[in-house]
């Protein structure tokens, strides 16, 4: 009666999850106490959103199938421009729930196109990150 046997797409979801939880903690401490600690206004601003855009690949890596391999890069960055572009629409239930703070973190407030460059920069060091890392288990596990 030993242990089951536990894939290792499941060890590499676990991580991405656990990884984009961290961000989003980092992210949430970034814009709580940054500038208590002293940080600029562009670092505290565009620091959340390069953290946005890490915490977008790795929540795609997490829950896509191993068959999108390659693609969550493409896809991430699809996806935040899609949420940029959503900017620039505005009717009132939309505006209503970007006024709460839950509405700001998920969609923003205002379109920038500084936004979609730091969310790629987000999920460039991200994507760098999480293959740097699978290597290393993997090379460590044979």
């Amino acid at each position: 009666m030993g242990l089951p046997h536990v894939s290792p797409s499941y060890f590499a979801r676990s991580g991405f999850l656990a990884g984009a939880m961290t961000v989003v903690v980092c992210g949430l401490c970034l814009r709580a106490f940054g500038y208590d600690v002293g940080l600029p206004f562009v670092a505290v601003k565009y620091g959340g959103s390069v953290l946005w855009g890490a915490m977008v690949y790795l929540l795609l890596a997490a829950f896509f199938p191993s068959r999108w391999n390659g693609y969550e890069v493409h896809i991430a960055i699809l996806a935040v421009v899609l949420v940029e572009l959503i900017r620039l629409v505005h009717f009132p239930a939309l505006d209503a729930f970007r006024a709460t703070t839950a509405g700001a973190l998920l969609l923003g407030r205002v379109f920038s196109l500084w936004n979609i460059v730091c969310y790629i920069t987000g999920i460039g060091a991200a994507a760098i990150m999480a293959g740097r890392v699978s290597r290393v288990w993997l090379s460590s596990s044979t």
